[in-house]
């Protein structure tokens, strides 16, 4: 394996570096704020690996063109000849759009570029992974707020966030 192909792997090696410090940092520490801390960049590790799986190559975002969408809100709403001036429309775009793609592939099989396909087929990207990690970090965000509202208690009942010592103040030591 060449040091080019390692490198441009570096999401990954990034997911890596950040996971296992994320794991160091929980394990190593016992201080119950800073293993929220580290529960927090294992998190985004997490995130950063399914947003890199979730990504594409050459891919664009799965966007409806204006006209498309216009002509199915006609279409849905039963405007009669509207609609279909609006379906036209639309058919012009298409093929408007069908061209953009063709030249643009041209240009890039001129130049030598490896983005030079047979087709003219627009790749998207699955925009699902990305959603799903929206998501996920807003559920983060509140399960980090209730943890650190835990340690603010567990700080006030016991005096300390180290876990040595509350547990040790448990036992009775």
């Amino acid at each position: 394996m060449t040091f080019e192909s390692i490198a441009g792997l570096y999401n990954y090696w990034v997911v890596i570096f950040l996971m296992m410090t994320g794991f160091y940092i929980v394990l190593a520490r016992k201080n119950l704020i800073k293993s929220v801390i580290g529960l927090n960049i294992f998190q985004t590790s997490v995130f950063l690996l399914y947003i890199t799986m979730g990504k594409v190559e050459h891919g664009t975002a799965p966007i409806v063109p204006p006209a498309i969408a216009e002509a199915q809100s006609h279409a849905s709403h039963g405007a009669g000849e509207h609609a279909h001036a609006a379906i036209e429309h639309a058919d012009e775009a298409h093929e408007v759009a069908h061209e953009v793609a063709h030249e643009v592939a041209s240009t890039v099989a001129d130049h030598g570029g490896e983005l030079a396909h047979t087709s003219t087929e627009i790749i998207y990207s699955n925009p699902l992974p990305s959603v799903l990690m929206l998501t996920a970090i807003v559920v983060g965000i509140a399960t980090t707020a209730l943890a650190l509202a835990l340690v603010v208690r567990i700080r006030e009942d016991y005096g300390t966030v180290d876990e040595e010592l509350i547990l040790e103040l448990d036992r009775g030591e």
